[in-house]
Order: C-alpha cells, then sequence, then structure tokens
C-alpha cells in the first residue's frame, strides 16, 4: 500500500507545485474529488466522516420512507380484508376493528406523512445543511474528496477496471 500512498501523495504534490495532469488523465481522480491546495488529510478525512454520517441519516430517511409507504399499505390491506370479513357474516367484528385501527394515528396526532414531513422538515434538513456548510468551509465544497483519496490508495494502478475516472469522449 506504501507505493500506491506514494503516487497519490506526489499528484497531490504535483498540484500544489502548479504542474499540469500528465497524459493519461483518466487515471488521476478529477479536480472536483481532490482536496484544495493546503488542505491537510487530517480535514479531508474529518470531512469525510461527516459526510458520512450524513449518508446513514440518508439511509435512515429511505427507511423512514418505507415505513411510511408500508404502513400505508397495511391501513389499506386490512380495510380490503375487513370488507371481505364483513361479506363472510362477521360484520360485527369487522367494525369493530375498522374503527379500532383503520385510519389510526402511528404517533399521537400523527399519520406517517406527518412523521415523515416533521423529519424532513427538522432534523433531516439541519443535518443536510450543516453537512454542507461544512464542506462549502473546508474542502471548497467539493463532494467525497475523503472517497477519492481512498479510492487512490486501494485501486491497481494502470490495471483495466481500476481507472481513477471514466474515460473522456
Amino acid at each position: 500500500m506504501t507505493r500506491t500512498a506514494d503516487r497519490s501523495d506526489q499528484a497531490d504534490q504535483d498540484d500544489q507545485d502548479g504542474r499540469s495532469d500528465p497524459p493519461d488523465q483518466g487515471d488521476r481522480p478529477d479536480p472536483g474529488h481532490r482536496p484544495p491546495a493546503g488542505v491537510s488529510d487530517a480535514v479531508v478525512e474529518a470531512v469525510g466522516g461527516v459526510t458520512a454520517a450524513f449518508e446513514v441519516v440518508e439511509h435512515a430517511r429511505g427507511m423512514l420512507y418505507a415505513f411510511h409507504r408500508l404502513v400505508g399499505r397495511a391501513d389499506e390491506e386490512l380495510a380490503a380484508a375487513l370488507d371481505r370479513l364483513a361479506d363472510a357474516g362477521h360484520p360485527d367484528v369487522a367494525d369493530e376493528l375498522r374503527a379500532e385501527v383503520v385510519g389510526r394515528n402511528v404517533l399521537e396526532g400523527r399519520w406517517t406523512f406527518q412523521v415523515v414531513e416533521d423529519f424532513d422538515d427538522g432534523y433531516y434538513r439541519t443535518f443536510r445543511e450543516a453537512e454542507q456548510r461544512t464542506r462549502d468551509r473546508l474542502v471548497g465544497g467539493r463532494r467525497h474528496v475523503y472517497e477519492s483519496q481512498l479510492k487512490e490508495r486501494n485501486r491497481t494502478h494502470g490495471r483495466p477496471g481500476h481507472e481513477s475516472r471514466p474515460a473522456e469522449g
């Protein structure tokens, strides 16, 4: 791994010295994924950690939307099942269950759409804006700089399927 890291360090030094990219530019990260001049690896790693934490929140948000859709589907399926139960001769049981469960709030005063909206407008928006501000302030707004460095350290330079970025054209 040291050999690969040395190459990445040389590429960073080339950027800081103002030298141009080598002829095979496809074997270097694009400028939007390189740290700005003067930004330390420690800062890049820390900002990458902030972004990684936000990506976990993105995943949680997806699960919250899945929860929203699943509860809505369950409510519709229950209503249809209760119609069949009533048609099968048990309207009293169907009516009791319908009154108790169908359309019920999942949290006090809230259906799932309200939970999603509260999350999006509160915690999610605050975290998203803070992560963006952090990247803007410390790495010029660039995305995935840490991951780009990680890729440079771990890929096999010069090997097909291990290019730094897609070929231009």
